[in-house]
């Protein structure tokens, strides 16, 4: 299992603290999302910034379609926009086996060379449904968000 994290709030009036957190987490803008293995020392980081960030567990079936639809080789090209065959062919395996690696936390999508670590998404279609300066559980989108995947086809 691997957390899905977005950022939901922009750069300013952020602490220094809090920046080098989201930084090595590949977050430097607001919307950009990033899939992280799920274990102690990740979830005290996102813990550490959760009034900045939305996370939850995704499944592989989740996984396969999001870095089909958002991921990328350069900051403009995406992975499902290779147009020859030869190259598209070899992509569909690497992006298989990229998939089976980030679900069974085996691999980090910093360390896959020719894959961007983090996916640039959109403002939510038809807008965010709860608060989105408070807490999950304050009835807002930050934080531990069990409604995140959801929320996140909204913004693909």
């Amino acid at each position: 299992m691997v957390y899905l994290v977005v950022r939901m709030k922009g750069t300013v009036n952020i602490p220094k603290w809090a920046q080098t957190t989201l930084d090595n987490l590949h977050l430097h803008k607001k919307f950009r999302a990033t899939l992280v293995p799920e274990n102690e020392q990740t979830l005290g980081m996102l813990r550490k910034i959760k009034e900045i960030v939305a996370w939850t567990s995704v499944e592989e079936g989740f996984i396969r379609e999001f870095v089909e639809k958002k991921g990328r080789y350069t900051s403009t090209k995406l992975l499902s926009s290779d147009t020859g065959s030869k190259t598209n062919k070899e992509s569909t395996t690497d992006i298989n086996k990229v998939i089976s690696d980030i679900s069974k936390n085996d691999s980090f999508l910093s360390k896959i060379s020719g894959l961007k670590p983090w996916f640039a998404l959109n403002p939510p279609k038809g807008g965010f449904k709860r608060k989105s300066k408070v807490l999950y559980s304050q009835n807002g989108i930050l934080g531990e968000n069990r409604d995140l995947v959801e929320l996140v086809k909204r913004m693909m």
